[in-house]
């Protein structure tokens, strides 16, 4: 023993860790073990929730809201709150169901991304079949609202999921994988306007088109970031083979798009005032998203996603459901 009482022997050598394992444990024969094997069921939950990214409903709910209530307000002039509730779950859990389908089929192409590689499935944070249990329960929970609302819904709603899920496959098959999740998107508020009245409107398709090319046309910004990286592993976008000057102006000229079918909806509907005010202000957040990002500069990106889209589809629900009260919604 030398001085200060510190031992020169040497430990035991440790088995040498995996790269990228940072999360995880090492069990006695030396394997190495994923950290989410080490969890309770709580911990499970949590990081799937994380994984689907849930708090991003959020720029989902606002359009169905819109649509359920302005049929609400056609059919019976008050809310119907059960199918308000199941509409709810419905489009959380859809919504689950594509971001967890998109999580599992995209895990190989997030690794290679330099952006995407600490997310969870790639990392071991959480393994692939929590993953598809996550995604199994909320297709179940899909189904059974569906079911609740309707049996046309529920007839309809493997229409939805398909839709939902082909968006995942699009990179692999096609330039133009924002149309597919355009045409994904249009399902939400066509459906929840089905949900309450048993058909499709005019105004319900109207709508459908707006939110779609308004989700598809903000992708065709956000895809930019990658199309360095995706043109080098192998992900078809539209960045990646026409370029992101091109999808930029692709962008905004799908946004004017966007304009005329709220436009479409207003008026097919029969909205007041406060409704043309809203999508005045819309139209100058698509204005202001798209003088921020510029083919040179993509470092406002994340500022147009959460910022812009989020006072899109807030503020658009907000005098969307102010106007359907002057004119006569009860509660």
């Amino acid at each position: 023993m030398p001085r200060g009482g510190v031992s020169t022997a040497k430990e035991p050598a440790q088995p040498p860790r995996r790269p990228g394992c940072h999360n995880r444990g090492v069990t006695t024969d030396g394997l190495v073990q994923p950290a989410e094997a080490r969890e309770n069921g709580a911990g499970k939950v949590k990081k799937f929730l994380r994984l689907v990214m849930i708090e991003h409903s959020i720029f989902a709910l606002p359009f169905a809201y819109i649509a359920a209530l302005t049929a609400m307000w056609h059919e019976t002039r008050s809310v119907h709150w059960v199918e308000l509730l199941l509409i709810t779950i419905a489009m959380v859990s859809a919504r689950t169901v594509a971001m967890s389908a998109n999580r599992i089929l995209d895990r190989n192409f997030d690794a290679l991304n330099p952006r995407t590689a600490q997310r969870e499935l790639v990392t071991g944070e959480l393994s692939v079949r929590t993953a598809e249990v996550g995604t199994v329960i909320a297709l179940v929970i899909f189904l059974a609202s569906a079911a609740a609302l309707s049996w046309l819904c529920l007839v309809l709603a493997p229409v939805a999921v398909v839709l939902l899920v082909l968006y995942s496959y699009g990179k692999r098959f096609t330039d133009f994988p924002q149309a597919l999740l355009a045409l994904a998107q249009f399902v939400a508020p066509v459906g929840a306007w089905l949900a309450v009245t048993n058909h499709v409107s005019a105004a319900a398709v109207g709508l459908g088109i707006a939110v779609g090319t308004w989700i598809g046309g903000f992708d065709l910004i956000y895809s930019c970031q990658d199309a360095e990286i995706d043109r080098r592993i192998g992900s078809r976008s539209f960045p990646a083979r026409f370029g992101i000057p091109a999808a930029l102006t692709t962008s905004a000229v799908v946004h004017v798009g966007t304009v005329a079918a709220f436009a479409w909806f207003g008026a097919a509907a029969g909205l007041g005032w406060l409704w043309w005010t809203g999508l005045a202000l819309t139209a100058a957040v698509l204005v202001y998203e798209h003088l921020i990002v510029k083919p040179h500069d993509l470092s406002r990106v994340n500022r147009a996603f959460f910022t812009a889209n989020g006072i899109i589809g807030i503020g658009l629900f907000g005098f969307a459901l102010a106007d359907l009260i002057v004119h006569g919604l009860q509660r």
